[in-house]
């Protein structure tokens, strides 16, 4: 039986800049949404976003990403109910970045110390994921159930001006629930 392989089916495409060093100083615009846009974390109410235990579990998970990965800060971010919006501020200084690295005088043969933080925003996106997934998957006693899409998205943030946008984009974004591409009652 001759079997015949379709690769586009089951290939999935890297929205990520080829070839961006996504460990490089700057500032990143996420969006990540949850699995089948699925409402857990809370309500709009007049407004304003009102989280539920989950979503202040998810609020507390992303709080916690610059003492995980000591040279990130966060900038202005929202739980929805369905997804959250966050800026995260990757800084030059890369001593103490990743704390996942073997605690070890040397690395291994051949290793180039560079490749391991090339990819630090994938690393600190699935950091958080892992995170928010465990503990509420705890609550919920459904250990292994999925919690969020399988990717992110992100947009480098170019200046200035593309920063304040986005960050009035954030704010504002439980006014415009209703409106939101993510909407889902």
């Amino acid at each position: 039986m001759n079997i015949i392989q379709n690769n586009n089916i089951h290939h999935r495409r890297s929205i990520r800049l080829r070839g961006y060093d996504y460990s490089s100083a700057g500032a990143y615009f996420i969006t990540i949404c949850t699995h089948n846009r699925e409402c857990l974390f809370g309500d709009i109410v007049d407004g304003k976003m009102r989280l539920n235990e989950w979503g202040e579990i998810a609020q507390q998970c992303w709080l916690q990403i610059p003492n995980h990965f000591t040279n990130t800060s966060l900038d202005e971010f929202m739980i929805m109910p369905n997804h959250m919006h966050g800026i995260i501020t990757i800084n030059g200084n890369t001593v103490g970045a990743i704390h996942e690295l073997p605690l070890q005088n040397e690395l291994p043969l051949h290793s180039d110390p560079y490749q391991l933080r090339k990819m630090l925003l994938p690393k600190i996106i699935g950091y958080f994921k892992m995170n928010v997934a465990k503990q509420i998957n705890e609550h919920r006693q459904t250990p292994g159930q999925p919690m969020w899409q399988r990717n992110y998205y992100e947009h480098i943030i170019r200046d200035d001006d593309d920063l304040n946008r986005i960050r009035e984009y954030i704010i504002n974004n439980p006014l415009k629930w209703e409106s939101d591409e993510h909407y889902s009652k």
